[in-house]
């Protein structure tokens, strides 16, 4: 809302700390900083070594989410965790430590290639003008980074090592055996010796290359392969799961997506799901970000069972938790993509097939067909969700019940996904509430063979909903072979395992909800993948030599978009349409072929899975990164298991997609023995978000917020009335307020100062323009402390301080020295603040002592400022590598704190003493006391508790 403001209308002294004079010393500072190399982190070795003392220090790497160059440029709420990284990592190089702390963009994406296709604008000129953009608007906030060390993924120079990356886990497989992954050219030796046997049934050196690559392709950790995938015509490319919305409409642009099948490059990340899992536990991670990473990789225990399905040796698998509930299996569900559909599916429908069945189709492939189509239009979510309507069709298969020979009706329903389990499942409609709702809906049979523990008996037919428990007896399990009756559950499921893996007919597995990562996009302002075909399709990597593969011009930068509603589309990518480019003749060790390039490019997801390990060695054109410098700045130590940063600090947004995708890149890097760090982020904190009031009109569209007026509760824009609500801030709703405002009307340290003590760090705040004066003044207040507002000279002197300046400038030091260490940079500033405010009350010139530690106090805060009074008190070094103060505890300690004594629980009296009093002493003391002896009027006492040094409570008789 708009208000003068204030700093504009006070009278100005000749150098009074004002918005102006605020700008010349901020601008300066920077000027200084650039120039001087303030902030440059030595490497132990390499291009950016630097002093081997400096190196010998405890090192802390600190890094901030990748910032995505947008058009639109900052608002007030994106520099929060910019900001709060450089407050923590000024504090630990004055603390003795040495410290990476650098800032890159993540500049490849579909925002840049949109706005390309609506202007005509290449992306790179786009997004080059952004970042330059963003860079002045950081600048301007005074953020200490090194900037040798910056790079966009963008640049030649660095998407050369995230193509390089990739080939490596191309040419990798997962041994499970060993745990780890291993080269490719390792499996294929013990294929060709015999050590291990390949999946065919002829020999490995009767194989075709066609063959080989397709034997291949099943274990490589970056493969190819036909599989549902979320396709959007309205984009024009396929997404992955996290990139469509919960209503099955694509993130950005809200265009519906559809299942298809499409081939798409994969990251078979699920190789990695158990030491995912298990690795989260060495990881100092707040604990909501960590459940959410064990509940999207899902790791369950079950087994395998198969069941018997037509007349040419087919089984339907599934994956179940409750294999101990086999006798009721009254029906199947495959998910309307599987595989074997087509296959099962007769000519007619079964006679007596029930109508409810068929969906009143007349075959049963016009009824899969059908349905298939309507589920092709649902998002998995959508899929998921407890529908009222239950909806699925009959195949006109049945498969066979392994243990009571039953034949069961097989179904396709969307409700059953072929991203979980095996894309199948054995409905148990008594123990399952979805199976149940669908049993009804179908009039299938329910059969009861867990003993409910109520008394609605066992016929399911009467029952209202499924009864499920963990806890209960097997009954109606009996068959000719097995008998489970009278067993617990988990007796029965050991028993039903092993009778299953006996005959060959299912085993105990381990499940996981994660699936492999869509790794394709069908974009241009994307990594080229480094892999070109061959005509018979053999897809093959292009050596080091051959990389950066650059991205080419192209005429269109759109992918081929389609009707948003025309499911029956397919990607066409903008790549394809430079031939020259496609087509081309290389050697790559075998002499001169023609060869034809992927025309897919990587998803933006790419350059920030390993931009940790660039900020390290930024200029490394012979290695992914020197091992002696990843060692140094990531390798494991002690209370760091698995190695990674330091300090990461983003949203919580990205809990399963970035971090759980550089996760697994580090982990594959690791196994290849590139790396020493096993994990990429060994600390993660989330910051909150910065909120803004938006105002509505009457018809629900926001309005400036900075127009609209404030009368009597009420709020008003152009006359008209508003409603006011708290939400994001954004250009789109017409609250965003930029940095540059701010540093424009009261400077960046008061920016900074103000972002830091709206609240503690990882919980969301509202902005308010008219509290950023309060911070201000803190700043007016420290500057009329030290300097003469009309000489514009240090006013301080070599006097002693009092004991309470000292006790106040101790207490500051020891408590603010905490908050910040632990970055609760809102309760540093009001220590801070309160022992200013302390200085400012005294009056008079400050002593030397009391001024320099002052300004050291404040230096990770507000370093300009800092900076400033250091030099005007005398120095001539920055004060960035100063030392942070040391408070003495003689002067931490109070002389005296405040005792309540209680008597029945109600206050009867308050002694001053030591803070150092025993408890014998305090007891002493209380009992004597004048006030008490006359609340206790004789009565003897029965207890008494105390809490030395603030408690004492009486419990008469």
């Amino acid at each position: 809302m708009s208000e003068t403001n204030p700093a504009a209308a006070e009278p100005v002294a000749p150098h009074r700390y004002t918005a102006a004079m605020a700008a010349d010393i901020e601008a300066r500072w920077q000027d200084f900083w650039d120039a001087d190399g303030t902030y440059a982190a030595p490497n132990p070795s390499g291009d950016l070594a630097g002093d081997p003392a400096v190196v010998a220090r405890p090192k802390k790497f600190i890094m901030d989410m990748f910032p995505y160059p947008s058009g639109a440029g900052l608002h007030v709420g994106h520099p929060l965790g910019y900001i709060a990284t450089d407050v923590f990592a000024r504090h630990q190089r004055m603390t003795g430590h040495n410290v990476l702390h650098t800032l890159g963009f993540d500049a490849f994406g579909l925002p840049a290639e949109q706005y390309a296709v609506q202007t005509g604008t290449h992306p790179r000129t786009s997004t080059e003008a952004n970042m330059e953009n963003m860079k002045a608007q950081l600048r301007r906030l005074g953020l200490g980074h090194d900037k040798r060390r910056s790079f966009a993924t963008i640049d030649p120079d660095y998407y050369k090592w995230t193509q390089w990356i990739f080939v490596q886990i191309f040419n990798s497989w997962y041994d499970a055996e060993a745990k780890k992954a291993r080269p490719i050219s390792e499996l294929v030796a013990q294929f060709e010796s015999g050590e291990r046997q390949a999946p065919t049934t002829r020999a490995w050196s009767e194989l075709s290359a066609a063959e080989r690559a397709e034997v291949l392709g099943g274990y490589r950790l970056a493969y190819a392969s036909d599989a549902p995938v979320n396709w959007c015509p309205g984009l024009g490319t396929v997404l992955a799961n996290e990139e469509v919305t919960a209503d099955g409409r694509s993130e950005r642009g809200n265009f519906p997506v559809f299942k298809a099948k499409l081939r798409q490059w994969n990251m078979r990340i699920t190789a990695y799901a158990d030491r995912l899992l298990d690795d989260l536990d060495g990881l100092d991670w707040p604990e909501a970000i960590k459940l959410q990473q064990r509940n999207w990789i899902g790791r369950s225990e079950g087994a395998r069972v198969d069941f018997a399905v037509g007349s040419e040796g087919d089984a339907i698998t599934v994956f179940t938790t409750r294999q101990d509930t086999l006798f009721g299996a009254t029906y199947m569900v495959l998910a309307p993509e599987h595989e074997l559909v087509d296959s099962i599916v007769p000519a007619a429908w079964p006679e007596g097939t029930h109508e409810v069945w068929t969906g009143g189709h007349a075959t049963p492939a016009e009824a899969v067909a059908k349905y298939r189509a309507f589920a092709a239009s649902k998002s998995d979510v959508e899929r998921q969700a407890d529908a009222k309507e239950k909806t699925g069709v009959f195949t006109g298969a049945y498969a066979v019940n392994p243990v009571s020979g039953d034949q069961v009706p097989v179904f396709i329903a969307d409700y059953v996904l072929m991203g979980y389990g095996t894309g199948a499942i054995m409905a148990v409609p008594a123990h399952d509430t979805r199976d149940f709702a669908f049993a009804r809906a179908f009039e299938l049979p329910m059969r009861c063979v867990v003993e409910p523990s109520d008394d609605r008996g066992t016929d399911a037919s009467t029952w209202d909903d499924a009864f499920a428990s963990y806890d209960a007896k097997l009954v109606n399990s009996a068959g000719a072979e097995i008998s489970l009756d009278g067993l617990g559950v988990v007796e029965a499921k050991a028993k039903i395992t092993d009778w299953l893996a006996e005959r060959g007919i299912g085993e105990g597995t381990v499940n996981f909800r994660l699936r492999d990562w869509l790794f394709s996009r069908q974009r241009y302002w994307g990594e080229p993948f480094p892999i070109v075909y061959d005509q018979d399709g053999v897809a093959h990597s292009l050596p080091e030599s051959m990389l950066p593969l650059e991205l080419p011009e192209v005429e269109d930068y759109s992918p081929r978009t389609f009707d948003p509603d025309d499911a029956d589309t397919s990607p066409e990518t903008p790549l394809s349409r430079n031939e020259d480019w496609v087509n081309v003749t290389l050697d790559l060790g075998d002499g001169p072929k023609q060869y034809r390039r992927e025309t897919n490019t990587m998803p933006n997801w790419a350059g920030s899975c390993w931009y940790e390990l660039r900020y390290l060695d930024p200029h490394n054109s012979e290695k992914l990164v020197d091992p002696a410098i990843e060692q140094y700045w990531m390798g494991p130590r002690e209370g760091q298991p698995h190695g990674g940063v330091d300090l990461y600090v983003g949203g919580a947004e990205h809990a399963v997609l970035h971090l759980l995708y550089a996760r697994f890149w580090s982990k594959v890097l690791f196994d290849l023995g590139h790396v020493s760090s096993a994990e990429p982020f060994h600390k993660l904190y989330n910051q909150g978000m910065i909120q803004a009031y938006v105002y509505r009109d009457s018809r629900g569209f926001p309005v400036a917020a900075a127009e609209v007026e404030e009368r009597d509760g009420k709020f008003f824009f152009e006359g008209e009335p508003v409603k006011r609500e708290l939400g994001k801030m954004g250009k789109s709703l017409k609250n965003a307020v930029t940095p540059d405002e701010i540093c424009a009307e009261y400077g960046a340290d008061t920016l900074r100062l103000y972002e830091m003590a709206m609240g503690p760090l990882d919980v969301s705040r509202p902005w308010d323009t008219r509290a950023v004066v309060g911070q201000y003044r803190l700043l007016q207040r420290l500057w009329r402390n030290i300097v003469d507002e009309t000489t514009g000279e240090a006013t301080v002197t070599d006097a002693e301080p009092d004991e309470a300046t000292l006790r106040a400038l101790h207490k500051a030091i020891d408590g603010a020295g905490g908050d910040l260490a632990e970055m609760r940079f809102n309760t540093a500033i009001a220590k801070i603040t309160e022992l200013n405010n302390h200085l400012t009350k005294a009056g008079g010139t400050l002593p030397r002592s009391v001024a320099e530690p002052l300004v050291l106090l404040v230096a990770s805060l507000a370093p300009h400022i800092a900076e400033e009074l250091w030099r005007k008190l005398g120095h001539q070094d920055s004060v960035v590598h100063q030392d942070f103060p040391v408070a003495d505890p003689a002067y931490v300690v109070d002389e005296t704190v405040t005792c309540v004594v209680q008597i029945k629980g109600k206050v009867k009296a308050r002694l001053e003493i030591p803070p150092t009093i025993s408890d014998e002493e305090l007891e002493k003391l209380a009992l004597a006391d004048e006030a008490v002896v006359a609340a206790l009027g004789g009565a003897g006492i029965r207890k008494v508790i105390v809490r030395a040094p603030k408690l004492v409570n009486i419990v008469p008789a």
